[in-house]
């Protein structure tokens, strides 16, 4: 059956409505309940991330435009089953996924969703003898410590977002600072630009960090930092799978460090 945007599709009394919601590929719809209880994200919306943008007519603005205004338009309340999830998760909701999604939740931006998504890096899906058999270990590899080398727990009070990666709080972060190194992965025009930056920290765009790992200095912690906490915890990923041992997320970004009164050099004057 051939569908378009606006569609209806009956059963029995009840109905779906179709929503269009490329980005994934030009073709991926979703389906929302007539009294929007619940909606059937496809490959767009998935639980805590979405459908890849890298291939197959993918596009990162296309993608964020058809999550924000087609699934984060519906009520809170809305219920959101995805088309596929790696972990055995079935369900989330709008309200859940509009805080904890990792990649376009919380304050994320635009820019913080398409900076994220082209950084990715992801491997075309041609390895379809090992995927198949991941997938049904839900996405688990056979050795558990090979994708997430744990960080060294004893160096400061770290948290584990709902990823599993390692994050600080602004607070003790900003208390300890003189024995830290603050890594921004930004742009450089981010970096110079009105939203400011955290004084003597240290730019490495995240599309330059894997080339450019050995210019972190050895003898200190590393705390990653972008405007929300999308890119960085990318990028506290990246810097765990290279092998440090003594790094962390900055919970909430930039904007919750200006939020919570801390300093950035550098901040438009209103």
């Amino acid at each position: 059956m051939l569908l378009q945007h606006g569609d209806r599709l009956s059963f029995g009394v009840r109905w779906l409505e179709v929503r269009s919601t490329p980005g994934h590929t030009n073709g991926c719809l979703s389906f929302v309940l007539d009294d929007q209880s619940m909606a059937f994200s496809g490959d767009a919306l998935l639980v805590r991330g979405c459908g890849r943008c890298d291939f197959q007519q993918g596009n990162p603005h296309t993608l964020w435009a058809s999550i924000t205004q087609q699934l984060f338009s519906l009520p809170d309340s809305c219920l959101l089953y995805p088309g596929h999830d790696y972990e055995g998760r079935t369900v989330s909701s709008v309200v859940e996924e509009k805080a904890f999604n990792a990649r376009l939740g919380g304050m994320a931006t635009e820019r913080d969703f398409v900076g994220h998504m082209e950084s990715m890096k992801l491997p075309h899906p041609h390895r379809i003898a090992e995927a198949l058999p991941g997938n049904m270990r839900s996405g688990k590899p056979v050795d558990q410590d090979v994708t997430s080398p744990a960080a060294n727990p004893c160096w400061a009070p770290l948290q584990r977002s709902y990823a599993g990666l390692p994050e600080l709080h602004p607070a003790w972060v900003a208390s300890h600072r003189d024995g830290l190194t603050l890594l921004d992965v930004r742009s450089a025009g981010e970096f110079g630009g009105p939203d400011g930056r955290v004084a003597g920290s240290l730019l490495i765009p995240l599309p330059e960090l894997e080339a450019r790992i050995s210019e972190l200095p050895a003898n200190q912690p590393v705390v990653v930092v972008c405007h929300s906490g999308s890119r960085s915890a990318l990028a506290t990923q990246q810097l765990l799978k290279a092998g440090l041992s003594q790094v962390a997320n900055l919970h909430g970004g930039l904007a919750r460090w200006a939020d919570e009164g801390y300093p950035l050099q550098g901040v438009a004057s209103t």
